[in-house]
């Protein structure tokens, strides 16, 4: 019997998908979605599947239940740059009611052409009067991360979206800077104002961590960049 990476990859291959569609069918009580763009995020948006390859996909069964599985691969490892990785994830996501629900699930990162320890992130979600809240672990093979999200999207004041990430990072081995220094940790945050205007979606990001000058050699976070930095996009989608 195929294994399910295995098996994802096969039906893409046999998919005709153009980039970035998804196949959608019902199975009885059971949705299959089956693509080469992500299907889902998980803990209300703050968990999102990434894609670092030319060639990307995966699948995501739901039941109606609440509980839903999921395969993703950011890179298949098919040219010698990159590096075949399968993310393969187990959730349970429940509205209780139109203005409250929640999510739980784990991710485990896996990297089969990588002598890399394999990686988990637990996460849990939070949706409240239309507002999302995440929070999420991850013991990766070189640090312990965790991360607070909020989405105050629901009810913003002049059709302003504000969205907060805050991240700890807490080194394995302590990373030798300038001076003869060590950095054993360190945190970053980022901000972002989002409106929608005339179909195009407008956004305002100021993000910045803990570190400055030398030490920013250390840096591996989520931002883009250590030190502060507000940038502006103007994102439009074609289909």
């Amino acid at each position: 019997m195929l294994k399910p990476s295995i098996m994802a990859l096969a039906l893409l291959l046999a998919c005709p998908l153009a980039h970035g569609q998804i196949f959608q069918r019902e199975l009885g009580d059971f949705d299959l979605k089956l693509g080469t763009s992500p299907s889902r995020s998980m803990a209300q948006g703050l968990v999102k599947p990434a894609s670092s390859g030319s060639v990307h996909g995966g699948l995501d069964l739901s039941h109606d239940s609440g509980w839903y599985f999921g395969q993703w691969s950011p890179s298949m490892g098919l040219s010698p740059a990159s590096r075949l990785e399968m993310d393969s994830y187990l959730g349970f996501k429940q509205p209780l009611d139109r203005s409250l629900g929640y999510e739980l699930g784990v991710i485990h990162y896996n990297y089969p052409q990588l002598r890399t320890q394999d990686s988990k992130e637990f996460y849990g979600g939070l949706t409240l009067l239309g507002s999302r809240f995440g929070a999420a672990l991850s013991n990766d093979p070189d640090r312990r991360n965790s991360t607070l999200f909020a989405d105050l999207g629901g009810n913003p004041p002049f059709g302003i979206g504000v969205s907060v990430k805050y991240t700890n990072y807490r080194l394995n081995n302590a990373v030798s800077v300038a001076k003869g220094g060590y950095v054993a940790g360190f945190n970053d945050w980022s901000i972002k104002f989002s409106r929608p205007w005339l179909g195009i979606d407008l956004n305002l990001i100021y993000s910045d961590s803990s570190l400055n000058g030398s030490n920013c050699s250390a840096y591996s976070g989520h931002n883009s960049q250590c030190d502060g930095l507000l940038t502006f996009k103007a994102e439009r989608a074609l289909y």
